[in-house]
């Protein structure tokens, strides 16, 4: 878990995650990032004019009473900053709850939270697709696909800074197969990258570092 409340010295806390009978899924939906540039600034632009509002220079600075108590009068600022704004505050809570339920054990809870986030992104901080090309909606078919797939045993949500790319889905082990053959069918052979996450975290790798045990 890391606080970015101060960007120069954010704050990490290590959380010691098992997620026992799943397999994290990253899938490739194709789509390019070259025009989307506008999309991304907006996010930041918008939700740092909520902050200018209340004269800070982060939303982070500004408390969740403070904004809610205030929405009437922000309406100039446009409802979509104002629901990016909602998506903002509601998921660094949700992100706490997160971290109980994996300091716990309870996966279960962590992936209804992981889904939960993940509407959140869709309906409030709206970068699943871009406005700019509604015709194209990898991210939002993907999703779609893994709910099928995936409803009442796993998760899916998008993954990175979203409008193209790729989701994150949790996977059970008796689905593996099933989700990497629905998923190849429509996003094409091999956009299906399952990941092991290592307990020593990110590193560079060198040769010594690669050496392969015989066991």
């Amino acid at each position: 878990m890391i606080d970015f409340r101060d960007p120069q010295k954010p704050v990490v806390t290590p959380v010691d995650a098992e997620f026992h009978g799943y397999n994290l899924c990253v899938v490739n939906t194709g789509g390019s990032h070259a025009d989307l540039t506008p999309d991304y600034a907006a996010c930041t632009s918008e939700m740092k004019s909520i902050a200018t509002f209340f004269g800070k220079g982060f939303l982070g600075e500004v408390s969740e009473n403070e904004f809610y108590s205030s929405l009437s009068s922000m309406r100039h600022l446009g409802d979509r900053a104002l629901l990016r704004g909602i998506h903002f505050f509601s998921d660094n809570e949700r992100v706490l709850k997160q971290v109980e339920a994996l300091e716990n054990g309870n996966i279960s809870s962590f992936l209804e939270l992981v889904i939960e986030s993940g509407r959140s992104s869709f309906a409030y901080l709206q970068n699943v697709y871009s406005p700019q090309n509604p015709q194209e909606q990898g991210l939002t078919l993907a999703l779609a696909l893994s709910e099928r797939i995936l409803a009442g045993c796993g998760a899916w949500r998008v993954h990175g800074g979203g409008f193209a790319g790729t989701i994150l889905a949790f996977v059970p082990h008796d689905k593996k197969e099933t989700y990497r053959e629905k998923m190849n069918e429509v996003f094409g052979e091999g956009c299906c990258h399952y990941l092991n996450v290592s307990k020593n975290g990110g590193r560079q790798l060198t040769t010594d570092t690669r050496k392969v045990s015989a066991d």
